[in-house]
C-alpha cells in the first residue's frame, strides 16, 4: 500500500504539472491574442464592431445628423465632440478656427501624426424621411461629415484604450468649414500641424462597397475655384427688344463660349472642368432685365492649367458680353471661398496605407482610386505636411438606390462606421510604432495648385 501511495502521489504531481503547463499555454495564447488586437489592424476592426462600441458611434452620428450646422457655425457639433472627448479622457484645445477642436493622445512628444475629420453640413433641405432626419430646415449633412466625426471619435476611443502603447502623439483634428470655407487653411494658420510628421484624412463613398477602401498615390482630387459675373445691359419691354440691350442673350452667349475653353483650348489629356451652375435674371415673362448674374466653378489638376482657366474665364466673359453691347464684371470670390489646391497623396504614405489597410481588409478590398474632379480642402494640409486621403466604402447592395454626396436623398450605411474608425486608428498607431519602416518624410514638391 505504501508503494502504491507513492506511485499515486507521483501521478498526481505529473497531472498537476500538466495542468500548470496548459494554464501557462492559455495565458501565453491570451497575451498573444491581446497583442494581436493591439498591433494588428484586424484587432482594431474587431473592437470597433463590438455592439456597444458600434451603437455609440451610430448614436454620435445620428445626433450630429439631426442638428446640422454650416461652416464656422458648428458650435453644438463642437460641444458634442468635446463632451465625448471628456468622457474618453482625451485632452484637447478649443476653440481653433472659430469652432475647431484638436485632441491629443499619447506621449505628448514627437513624433506626431494627425487624423482629420470635417464637421460642417450643407445648405440643403433633406428629402429622406427617417427617424433621425435633420431638424433644421434648409440644412443637411448631405456629404457624410457627421459620419466622419463619428469615425474619428471611434478612432480616438481605440487609441485612448491603447495610449500606453503609442510611441508618439496622435493629433485629432475636428475641422470646421470644409464646404468652401477653407477651414483647413485657418487651422493650419492656427498652427495645428506645425510639428506634425504626417496626416491622414478620409471620406465616405456610397459608390464603393462597405468593407472596401480606395486611394492612390499622387493627385487624387482636383484644385477648384468659383466665379461670379454680373452682365449689365439695358432693360425694357420684351415687345420692343430693339430699344434694349439684352443681358440674357449676352449671358447665354457667354455660357456657350465658356464651354469652348475645355473643348477647344485644353489638352484632352489634361483634365479640366468649367461649369456654369447659376443663372439669375429677370422676374417677368415680358420684361427684359437690366442685368443678369451667372456663376460657376472651374477645376484642374495643375497650377498652370488652373490659372490659365481663371484668366480665360475672365477674358471670355468680358469680351463676349461686349460683343452684345453689355458690360461685365467678374469676381472669383477668393476672399470668402479660397481656391482649393489639388489634393496630393504622399508617395511614401501610400505604401504604409496599403500595408495597414491590406492587413485589416484583405488586399482585394484595397483598390486603386482614379483621380476625380471633386475638390477637398484637405488639400491645404497636403501642401505643408506629407498627407494621405482615402475613401471608405459605404455601399450596401441590399439597400435601395444610391445617391451621391450633395444630394437631398444622400444616406449613410452606418455599418461602415467601424471600418473608418479602425483604419484611422491603425494608420496612426502603426505609423508611430517602431515597425514603421517608411523613410523620413518631407513635403513633396509638385506643381499642383
Amino acid at each position: 500500500m505504501e508503494e502504491l501511495g507513492r506511485e499515486g502521489s507521483g501521478s498526481a504531481m505529473v497531472f498537476a504539472k500538466l495542468i500548470a503547463l496548459v494554464a501557462l499555454f492559455d495565458l501565453v495564447r491570451s497575451a498573444s491574442v491581446a497583442g494581436s488586437k493591439l498591433d494588428d489592424a484586424a484587432g482594431f476592426l474587431e473592437r470597433a464592431k463590438e455592439s456597444e462600441f458600434f451603437d455609440w458611434m451610430v448614436s454620435v452620428r445620428r445626433r450630429i445628423h439631426e442638428n446640422p450646422e454650416l461652416g464656422y457655425e458648428e458650435f453644438a457639433t463642437s460641444e458634442l465632440i468635446r463632451n465625448e472627448l471628456d468622457a474618453l479622457g482625451v485632452t484637447y484645445r478649443y476653440p481653433i478656427a472659430v469652432t475647431g477642436v484638436v485632441g491629443y493622445i499619447g506621449t505628448g512628444k514627437a513624433p506626431f501624426v494627425a487624423l482629420r475629420a470635417d464637421m460642417d453640413a450643407l445648405s440643403l433641405q433633406e428629402a429622406v424621411e427617417w427617424e433621425h432626419k435633420s431638424k433644421v430646415p434648409g440644412k443637411m449633412h448631405a456629404c457624410g461629415h457627421d459620419a466622419h466625426v463619428a469615425m474619428l471619435l471611434g478612432a480616438a476611443k481605440i487609441l485612448q484604450e491603447h495610449r500606453e502603447n503609442l510611441q508618439g502623439t496622435v493629433v485629432l483634428i475636428f475641422q470646421p468649414a470644409e464646404e468652401g470655407g477653407g477651414g483647413a487653411k485657418k487651422m493650419i494658420e492656427a498652427g495645428v500641424v506645425k510639428d506634425v510628421d504626417a496626416i491622414f484624412g478620409f471620406h465616405v463613398a456610397p459608390n464603393i462597397p462597405s468593407g472596401t477602401v480606395e486611394a492612390r498615390s499622387g493627385p487624387i482630387m482636383a484644385g477648384s475655384g468659383f466665379f461670379e459675373a454680373v452682365i449689365g445691359g439695358k432693360g425694357g419691354h420684351a415687345a420692343i427688344p430693339q430699344h434694349t440691350i439684352d443681358p440674357i442673350l449676352a449671358a447665354s452667349n457667354v455660357i456657350v463660349s465658356l464651354q469652348h475653353l475645355v473643348s477647344r483650348e485644353a489638352d484632352p489629356l489634361d483634365s479640366q472642368v468649367v461649369t456654369v451652375a447659376k443663372f439669375q435674371g429677370g422676374g417677368a415673362f415680358n420684361v427684359i432685365p437690366d442685368s443678369v448674374s451667372i456663376g460657376g466653378t472651374f477645376r484642374a489638376f495643375s497650377k498652370e492649367s488652373f490659372f490659365q482657366l481663371k484668366q480665360r474665364i475672365k477674358e471670355v466673359i468680358i469680351a463676349q458680353a461686349s460683343v452684345q453691347r453689355c458690360i461685365a464684371t467678374v469676381d472669383f470670390l477668393d476672399k470668402g471661398y479660397p481656391f482649393f489646391p489639388v489634393t496630393v497623396n504622399s508617395k511614401a504614405l501610400h505604401g504604409h496605407f496599403q500595408k495597414v489597410a491590406g492587413r485589416m481588409l484583405g488586399a482585394d478590398n484595397v483598390r486603386d482610386k482614379k483621380p476625380v474632379m471633386g475638390s477637398e480642402d484637405f488639400s491645404f494640409f497636403s501642401e505643408v505636411v506629407p498627407a494621405y486621403y482615402y475613401f471608405v466604402g459605404t455601399k450596401n447592395k441590399s439597400e435601395g438606390p444610391v445617391y451621391p454626396p450633395h444630394s437631398p436623398f444622400f444616406t449613410i450605411n452606418e455599418e461602415a462606421l467601424p471600418y473608418g474608425a479602425a483604419l484611422h486608428a491603425s494608420l496612426a498607431m502603426s505609423y508611430l510604432s517602431k515597425d514603421h519602416t517608411t523613410s523620413p518624410l518631407t513635403v513633396e514638391v509638385h506643381d499642383e495648385l
